[in-house]
């Protein structure tokens, strides 16, 4: 089978590689999956370009990357029923502690980890639904529904926050989102009761106000370092704060006085190792959304497997709109 790979740490361009591999065979409780669409996660390029702290090298010899995707089941391992030959789903966790992950023709990978996906749901879409999808439905209803509250979203338009827009508003939240002007639009076609410039002087104020003179009850953050003091400043007593990034500030100084008196929590979340209890439930609420044409996607960019460093080299660069996915 054709596979993108790479056996060393570097720039996209340079390590890496379209190569044949064999086909895997699924094992006990695996599905193998003919692979449509492999997701392209921050996640994965920093994994390939050896940023992660204290890794200085590939944990295997040969690595295809990517830990979302889409496909069709074509085979299935001992224990798995049969029936599920032939189901198009989605696929979380395809390269998480595993050497090959969903940039290949085929995948295979426990039964549990290809969710039947829905029948209207197309397979770009579902491609997006594994780290972006859970993580805003984790972060949105991790601890219960929001409705009747207000819920602050950083990052409104990027793949994430966007989700995050949308399933909140879907949950009977009312929402504020932050980001650049040039995204107002968007983060309000996605549902926002209010916009704001993530970059504003006042940006606590502007919250503040928007919310007639409340205080938030929740908020979703993918900037915490650089955030945590307008969040300590607009945070209810008891609120929530889903942190699932911090790229611009990875060692931030916490105002522990102000979180501790407003008991806030900070619920840091990391997709890839969430319990099987809260995964479950974030599928479920994912569904659900989907089941009620709650959850637009916008058009993802799509790239061919030889152009696949193309592909990570738009994740990095930023400020994109949609996701970026491989065609196998």
């Amino acid at each position: 089978m054709k596979a993108v790979t790479y056996d060393r740490f570097g720039p996209a361009a340079e390590v890496l590689v379209l190569r044949d591999l064999a086909r895997p065979a699924p094992g006990a409780g695996e599905v193998l999956v003919r692979v449509a669409y492999s997701g392209v996660n921050p996640s994965d390029v920093k994994a390939r370009a050896g940023t992660r702290p204290g890794v200085t090298r590939p944990p295997f010899p040969v690595i295809v990357p990517h830990s979302d995707g889409s496909g069709v089941i074509e085979a299935v391992g001992e224990g798995v029923n049969p029936g599920r030959i032939g189901e198009r789903v989605w696929i979380w966790n395809g390269q998480w502690q595993r050497a090959f992950g969903t940039a290949a023709e085929f995948i295979a990978l426990p039964d549990a980890q290809a969710v039947t996906l829905p029948e209207d749901v197309s397979l770009e879409a579902g491609a997006v639904l594994g780290i972006p999808g859970l993580t805003a439905a984790h972060c949105v209803f991790g601890a219960g529904t929001v409705t009747g509250k207000t819920v602050l979203i950083s990052g409104g338009a990027g793949t994430v926050g966007n989700l995050a827009v949308q399933l909140a508003k879907w949950g009977g939240a009312t929402v504020i989102a932050t980001g650049s002007p040039r995204d107002f639009d968007r983060m309000r076609a996605a549902g926002a009761d209010h916009v704001l410039d993530y970059r504003s002087d006042s940006l606590a104020a502007d919250v503040l106000a928007a919310n007639g003179g409340r205080l938030i009850d929740m908020a979703v953050e993918v900037e915490f370092g650089v955030n945590i003091a307008t969040l300590a400043e607009v945070m209810a007593e008891n609120a929530r704060i889903a942190i699932y990034g911090s790229a611009k500030d990875m060692a931030p100084e916490i105002p522990f006085g102000p979180l501790l008196f407003k008991a806030l929590t900070l619920d840091i979340v990391l997709i890839y190792i969430l319990p099987e209890v809260e995964r479950g439930r974030a599928i479920e609420r994912l569904h659900a959304a989907l089941a009620d044409g709650a959850l637009s996607l916008p058009e993802p960019n799509v790239f061919q497997m030889q152009d696949a460093a193309a592909a990570h080299e738009m994740v990095e660069q930023g400020g994109r709109t949609g996701a970026v996915l491989v065609r196998l």
